[in-house]
């Protein structure tokens, strides 16, 4: 008797913490998430999607989009980057001379000899980016330097990595990006690049249906199978249908036939278009 009570016990203490930390604790941290102001801003984010986009986003789902796309971009940190926006009474000699007086700054210098390498060939363009550093505390310091001589400069903040090296976005993908999301599809796997960001990369609805009917089209060599049952390829009527898709040399249909998108298709590319991860949150800075 002791003994199945104490298995009872077990099992339920292991089932009892399992459902708080997998269901409760979510609830709780997400359950009552809203919209959140842009950083330094008076907007909100993120907008509620439009209804094709609603929709657009069970198209992706039963299709299975998830299985080889992400929409999860990371970043591994941020840096800070200083921009001269003016010289003032200045020319560029003058910036290059000031620039070699900092040498003599230990605490500057490995700074001052990557800034003298990156303006040595500089004619006077502006904004012309002089410094990037994690170290804010440096970057500071050079801000307050070009100021005291009268040289203009700004400090942006730069989300790093290697998903933002490769223009997936802006920033670190955070819960508020899914907050409309429903369900939330982050994929696990990268056939293809992460989608956290591809309305801004690809805001032309066009281009991404012709992607979606022959991915070769638009992308010299690409794997990703051609969804053409999103598609019907029928006989032109009495006139060419406004919506059919501009294809050419072999991609394009017989002669006398057009390729024209479902409205399924219409929905995943609405879908596709709303995914915009580009604003600027407490929990994911950087400058716009």
């Amino acid at each position: 008797m002791k003994t199945g009570f104490s298995v009872f016990l077990a099992v339920f203490v292991t089932i009892g913490a399992s459902w708080c930390g997998l269901v409760l604790a979510p609830a709780l941290q997400l359950g009552g998430a809203k919209q959140e102001t842009i950083l330094n801003g008076t907007d909100t984010y993120p907008l509620q999607p439009t209804g094709a986009a609603t929709l657009g986003l069970q198209v992706y789902r039963a299709n299975a989009c998830a299985a080889c796309h992400t929409e999860q971009a990371c970043q591994t940190g941020v840096v800070c980057e200083i921009s001269l926006t003016g010289l003032g009474v200045y020319q560029p000699a003058d910036f290059k001379a000031f620039v070699r007086s900092l040498f003599v700054l230990p605490e500057l210098a490995s700074y001052t000899n990557a800034i003298g390498a990156s303006i040595n060939n500089w004619s006077g363009e502006l904004p012309k980016p002089i410094l990037i550093t994690a170290d804010k505390k440096i970057a500071t310091e050079m801000a307050d330097r070009l100021k005291a001589v009268g040289v203009k400069s700004e400090m942006n903040i730069l989300a790093t990595g290697p998903d933002i090296a490769r223009g997936w976005g802006i920033r670190q993908s955070v819960a508020a990006d899914y907050l409309y999301a429903q369900p939330v599809q982050l994929g696990s796997l990268r056939a293809g690049p992460d989608l956290s960001n591809i309305g801004v990369r690809v805001p032309d609805a066009g281009l991404l249906l012709k992607h979606l009917f022959a991915p070769g089209s638009v992308t010299k060599d690409s794997t990703m199978p051609a969804f053409r049952h999103l598609f019907e390829v029928r006989k032109i009527g009495s006139a060419p249908s406004p919506d059919a898709l501009n294809l050419t040399g072999k991609f394009a249909p017989p002669t006398g036939y057009e390729v024209v998108p479902t409205t399924d298709a219409k929905y995943l590319a609405a879908y596709l278009q709303s995914l915009k991860a580009n604003a600027p949150l407490v929990e994911a800075p950087f400058t716009p």
